[in-house]
């Protein structure tokens, strides 16, 4: 049999909830990855146990005060060298000894690495929902210019992407994302009003970063997962919708035209999905626990209650708008969350920020990268001014 060649992997992102998990998906399999190069934001003791066991050709730490930290700390590996800051992890993102670029980085800050390693050509494994939500005309067109791959790691957007395998020639009527419904599944407004930062970083299901958990427990990640499917898999806004499905074993569906659903089923375990875009078009064995019909007689759904959590409806207002209106909710969002965990603004409040920065900001039609790039900026200082306001 013919020697396989390693696939080199660049990890962006590389000490969240997403790249530890990765990283676990990569030991497994040493003979099929080797780790190029790894980034974190500010977690430098974590990225240098990474970089001290995958001896990668770079790391970049996003924050620069921790830059000599890290140095130092890797001053006996010659071979790895150590950089800082966001053009050096763009610069990282395009470099030639990577085949895949595993995104994994949290929010904006996600979308010009991304970017840069489409144009030089790199396979994009997605797992920065924010690059397609504040950029998806752009992205696709670049995707498309420079024929790379770009395989979805949200578990919902695996799961879609793995149901149409194999059926390019049918077209989708509709896809049908599942959303747990989060900690407050059934909740009214009134209770809302009173839930504290503890009680939203409790996720029933899955076990994420605070940032997406925030988002989940506002329905906020089901509304930027709409609009990421969109752009993923070239839809029309009224093909889409969403389904509260509390066992979170569905992990999304496809119709066709016929009528026929696809379902992709599984425990709830974010391994999966990376390891399946890291692999592709491989299924690669895993010792992941499996999924029996036994252990869940019953799988429910229901209908989203967009009354109580607004978030979901204003995704689907800014998908529908398009132009910038997305990088808008996004950025507003990202604040929201930030100043709720700060207990700075309550749950509620989240989405009336939102909403306010949506008719306000400038909108546009048709933005180039450097309009998103000032939307952002424009949409976090009006945020952060109505969160002093509060």
């Amino acid at each position: 049999m013919p020697t396989l060649t390693p696939k080199r992997v660049t990890l962006l992102g590389s000490t969240g909830s997403i790249g530890t998990q990765a990283l676990d998906v990569l030991r497994a399999h040493p003979g099929r990855f080797t780790v190029t190069a790894l980034s974190a934001q500010s977690n430098a003791t974590l990225l240098v146990e990474q970089a001290r066991e995958f001896k990668p050709a770079a790391v970049v730490i996003g924050d620069e005060q921790k830059y000599a930290e890290v140095k130092a700390a890797l001053a006996g590996q010659p071979e790895t060298e150590v950089l800082t800051g966001a053009a050096a992890l763009a610069d990282v993102a395009g470099r030639d000894d990577a085949d895949v670029v595993l995104t994994a980085m949290m929010g904006y800050a996600g979308l010009l690495p991304t970017v840069r390693a489409i144009r030089a050509g790199k396979t994009i494994a997605l797992a920065n929902k924010e690059t397609l939500v504040v950029a998806g005309q752009l992205i696709t067109d670049l995707v498309k210019k420079h024929g790379v791959g770009l395989y979805p790691v949200d578990s919902e957007h695996s799961a879609i992407f793995q149901c149409l395998v194999g059926e390019e020639r049918n077209p989708i009527e509709k896809i049908i994302l599942t959303a747990s419904g989060g900690p407050f599944r059934g909740r009214s407004t009134a209770d809302l009003a009173q839930v504290t930062k503890a009680q939203a970083l409790k996720h029933p299901n899955w076990d994420m970063g605070a940032k997406i958990t925030i988002d989940s427990a506002s329905l906020m990640n089901k509304g930027l997962e709409v609009i990421e499917a969109k752009w993923l898999f070239g839809l029309r806004d009224d093909q889409i919708d969403v389904v509260v499905h509390p066992q979170s074993i569905i992990h999304s569906l496809v119709q066709f035209e016929d009528g026929s659903l696809k379902a992709q089923l599984g425990l709830p375990d974010m391994k999966l999905p990376i390891q399946y875009a890291l692999g592709y078009p491989d299924r690669l064995p895993s010792s992941f626990p499996r999924f029996s019909f036994l252990d869940y007689p019953q799988l429910t759904f229901e209908q989203p209650d967009g009354g109580t959590f607004r978030n979901l409806p204003l995704a689907f207002e800014a998908m529908r708008r398009a132009g910038n209106a997305p990088c808008i909710l996004n950025a507003a969002n990202e604040i929201a969350v930030a100043a709720f965990l700060r207990d700075e603004i309550g749950f509620l409040q989240m989405s009336d920020l939102v909403e306010s920065c949506l008719s306000k900001v400038s909108y546009l039609a048709e933005p180039t990268l450097d309009d998103y790039v000032l939307t952002d900026c424009e949409t976090r200082a009006m945020a952060q001014e109505l969160v002093r306001k509060v």
